[in-house]
């Protein structure tokens, strides 16, 4: 429960957590910033690390002139293709094999449902899930992990990927360079990123509500 509090008290308050950061590290802040990015889509077992509002809170902070923002996008826009990419190649190398794993700490973050689901949208998007799941929290994570493990070759995915990373990180960071100043904005900064992460969440909601009633429906036609 502590650890929880936690991380909701950092994704609630990354204005703060992230100008503390900029005032220890400096230039540091970069290489920061990169690994948070790169662990919350490289590896499976954080996908509950910042990202959507981490990118607008970065923007925003390079707004104030406090991160060069062409530096910060192609910074974070090569942590999100080389943490896909790495992602990929984990699940192509060692698979399904990962959720078998009798380790506690593993079962805790590497949920069956969380892979089903990331199956499900992947199974209805195809290749353009490796796009699509960059704005889709959790789902963002396992997306690269169930493209190596299933059929589409890393030529493939690589064309998928780039693009998503460049959609994802060059829209929040933008949004917050451009909008992350704003009075409002500002004042209520605790409230936008709750909106951010509730946006976040809308395409897997939506997916949910369809896939109950398709469920439900189906039930319905053979009873």
């Amino acid at each position: 429960m502590e650890l929880i509090n936690t991380l909701i008290d950092i994704f609630l308050h990354l204005d703060k957590y992230l100008g503390e950061i900029i005032n220890q590290f400096g230039v540091w802040t970069y290489v920061i910033l990169f690994l948070v990015i790169f662990m919350e889509t490289g590896l499976v077992i954080t996908p509950f690390l910042p990202g959507d509002s981490l990118l607008f809170a970065a923007g925003t902070f390079a707004a104030l002139g406090y991160l060069n923002v062409g530096l910060l996008f192609l910074t974070l826009f090569a942590a999100a293709v080389l943490g896909d990419t790495v992602n990929y190649w984990i699940g192509n190398k060692i698979g399904l094999r990962v959720f078998n794993t009798n380790n506690r700490f593993l079962k805790r973050v590497l949920k069956p449902e969380y892979l089903e689901r990331t199956e499900r949208f992947y199974e209805k998007h195809g290749g353009k899930t490796i796009v699509l799941a960059r704005f889709v929290p959790i789902v963002r994570t396992f997306a690269p992990f169930v493209a190596g493990v299933g059929s589409m070759t890393y030529q493939h995915f690589i064309t998928y990927n780039v693009f998503g990373g460049l959609l994802w990180t060059g829209l929040f960071i933008f949004a917050g360079y451009f909008f992350g100043n704003i009075p409002f904005v500002k004042d209520n900064f605790e409230l936008v990123i709750i909106f951010i992460i509730g946006i976040s969440l809308v395409p897997m909601i939506f997916e949910f509500v369809r896939d109950r009633l398709q469920k439900r429906q189906a039930e319905q036609a053979a009873s």
